[in-house]
């Protein structure tokens, strides 16, 4: 094989479609590389997504590959989930971790692993092992199960091991932590300043008791820790005392190293997307995502081959990398398996798996606060809501708050709307409020609502009105600390479709919600 070829099985590529591009076939054929990641735009409907990573595995089989290549996809579940229509909507972290219960973790994992196997992706960029203790991080919130050290250790390695029981490889993210940033890797460089005392207490907990229960995969944080590398501003992924003396030797890893996307600009406006390929080699990664853009794809390849060729980076490593990377594929995957994947199964997406998880989501959703007045058969109800905001660039922009109304109406006949553009809140407050005496009850969602003004001055002037208002946190909870005169004050943890139904039903007395917080309000 050539030295091309070698340090192709290092890259993941991205492309843009529901049907194989032209530059991911060439990547395969003539740099055979490692794999693909799939995001929204390539999901098309089940049996479409199926096609694809049938043609990609085709493909890698007429190109020579030994084992089958890596489909990877980022199906954290609530906010951040890939899958489209026709597939089970999970709960995503928070809301697990609300629900207090390792075994809901276990069978969300589980059933997101089935589902990501039926449709021929073999990887999970899952789960989440970020510990949620900074209010104000903007890139992990609900991606992360909560606040306390030890419960998103348990909570992370039930999930993991859910997954792989599945058949279905996973990833611990975001090494060595981004819990505690209040910047977002995708737009600038975090710093997280706490001493190796600190970090071995808490950040690391989870990813330590994971690794012992079995990683197969751990996912590295464009993130500077002062405390573990000397050369300043340099993030996690290109330190070689991150990856290699404290992951590898300290830590005792010895499964597979993944970058995050090396487009974000905490690394493309630093060293170049490019350069941080190579790097992130250099430190001891076994794997480079490059998402976007093909020219960058390839010239990272050439460029990390330069550097073995120049003895900057040895073979020998490379070779290494290669083995840790094939042996994880063929512990969950083969070509017969392969193969023998023809249709989409019939449990994707069935009655069943819903109703397994909305047992869930009834056991995660919150009552924070406000024993109050139910809505009343014969109440005129007003929902207020802002159109959705993404709240962080992982974010997949499929997913809508207006899917509230809908499943309001489902439970109760008298509903009035307004959607408000979050941009137009200042004009549009006055309006709504003057309406407020043509309904009975009120019910306004709230999106990040600590972060917006014009949200909490809305909120607690409809709350002045006099009217029983039930105020629905549909992101962060942390908004449930401003309202304590509602009405009831309730946190979603994601607006998903299946947790606007059962918050529809708790408001008209229908279901009861049992989640306790898994994070301390202020």
């Amino acid at each position: 094989m050539t030295m091309q070829k070698k340090v192709g099985r290092l890259l993941i590529a991205g492309f843009k479609g529901i049907t194989m591009s032209d530059e991911i076939k060439h990547l395969i054929h003539a740099y055979h590389i490692g794999g693909v990641i799939l995001f929204g735009r390539n999901i098309g409907t089940p049996l479409e997504v199926l096609e694809l990573t049938k043609s990609l595995q085709r493909e890698a089989k007429k190109a020579g590959y030994k084992f089958p290549l890596l489909i990877c996809i980022d199906q954290e579940n609530g906010a951040v989930r890939r899958l489209g229509e026709g597939t089970t909507i999970v709960p995503g972290a928070m809301l697990i971790g609300a629900t207090h219960e390792p075994k809901h973790a276990r069978k969300a994992g589980n059933l997101t692993g089935k589902e990501l196997k039926a449709l021929g992706i073999n990887w999970n960029l899952a789960p989440v092992v970020d510990i949620n203790n900074n209010p104000r991080n903007p890139v992990i919130g609900v991606r992360s199960f909560g606040e306390d050290t030890h419960d998103v250790a348990e909570m992370a390695k039930n999930s993991m091991l859910g997954m792989q029981e599945a058949g279905v490889m996973t990833t611990l993210k975001h090494f060595p932590g981004h819990g505690d940033t209040s910047v977002d890797s995708h737009l600038d460089l975090p710093v997280i300043g706490h001493d190796l005392k600190r970090l071995h207490e808490v950040e690391l907990v989870p990813f330590k008791e994971c690794i012992a229960a079995g990683a197969d995969a751990i996912m590295s944080a464009h993130v500077y820790f002062p405390a573990l590398e000397k050369e300043a501003n340099t993030p996690a992924t290109l330190s070689y005392s991150v990856i290699t003396g404290l992951l590898r030797e300290e830590l005792g890893f010895d499964g597979v190293i993944t970058t995050d996307c090396m487009e974000m600009d905490a690394i493309a406006k630093g060293i170049g997307t490019v350069n941080g390929c190579m790097k992130a080699i250099e430190a001891g990664v076994d794997l480079v995502m490059v998402s976007h853009i093909h020219p960058l794809q390839e010239q990272a390849i050439l460029k990390i081959v330069d550097a073995v060729e120049k003895g900057t980076i040895t073979q020998q490593q490379i070779e290494q990398s290669i083995t840790r990377i094939e042996r994880m594929i063929a512990t969950y995957t083969s070509w017969e398996e392969v193969e023998e994947t023809q249709e989409v199964a019939n449990f994707v997406g069935s009655q069943a798996h819903r109703d397994e998880m909305k047992l869930i989501y009834e056991e995660g959703i919150t009552l924070v606060s406000g024993e109050g007045k139910p809505i009343q058969a014969d109440d005129k109800v007003l929902l207020i809501y802002p159109t959705n905001e993404y709240a962080t660039m992982v974010e997949d922009k499929r997913y809508a708050t207006l899917e509230m109304a809908e499943k309001l109406k489902n439970v109760h006949e008298h509903v009035g709307v307004i959607e408000i553009d979050p941009t137009h809140f200042e004009e549009t407050i006055t309006d709504i409020v003057s309406q407020v005496n043509n309904y009975d009850h009120i019910v306004v969602l709230t999106l990040n609502a600590t972060q917006q003004e014009n949200q909490l001055k809305l909120v607690h002037q409809l709350i002045d009105c006099g009217k029983p208002v039930d105020v629905v946190a549909v992101r962060t909870p942390y908004d449930a600390a401003q309202f304590p005169l509602a009405n009831r004050m309730i946190c979603t943890y994601e607006f998903t479709q299946t947790a606007f139904e059962v918050v529809a039903e708790s408001l008209v007395d229908k279901t009861k919600i049992k989640g306790k917080l898994p994070v301390t309000l202020a």
